[in-house]
């Protein structure tokens, strides 16, 4: 096998890789991602996805968006994770951070996903821990 060939997870009757990059914005899409409220919702979403078995390959938390790679199993739909991830974080940072009360919701309702299979998981890496983000 080559060093680049992707890693695939071993379920009890499947063999398989899903991995989705996810995008979504704060309301209004306030830039209100900085700082502590960053460094939080970073620890955030990865104690969502090590208790639901899920591996983020790439994150960028930028003021106004995140970005997330992350591996799932493939029975988990796609807007089960963005609940999860979008769920606890709002509810998290709005009870350390009162200042995000302001906003009528934290996330928009919405948000953009892609499943990997088109775009090699290392070229969506690349892209969303380039410095453009920041």
């Amino acid at each position: 096998m080559k060093k680049d060939a992707r890693q695939y997870r071993h379920n009890k009757h499947s063999l398989g890789s899903a991995t989705v990059h996810l995008i979504w914005i704060p309301k209004r899409r306030k830039p209100v991602l900085v700082g502590d409220v960053k460094l939080r919702l970073s620890q955030i979403l990865s104690e969502v996805a090590s208790e639901k078995g899920w591996i983020i390959e790439a994150l960028q938390i930028a003021p106004n968006h995140v970005h997330v790679l992350v591996e799932h199993d493939p029975k988990t739909p796609i807007n089960s994770i963005v609940k999860a991830f979008k769920g606890r974080s709002s509810r998290y940072l709005r009870q350390e951070f009162p200042h995000l009360l302001k906003l009528p919701t934290l996330w928009t309702h919405s948000y953009f996903y892609d499943t990997t299979g088109k775009v090699s998981t290392a070229k969506i890496q690349e892209y969303i821990n380039d410095p453009h983000h920041s």
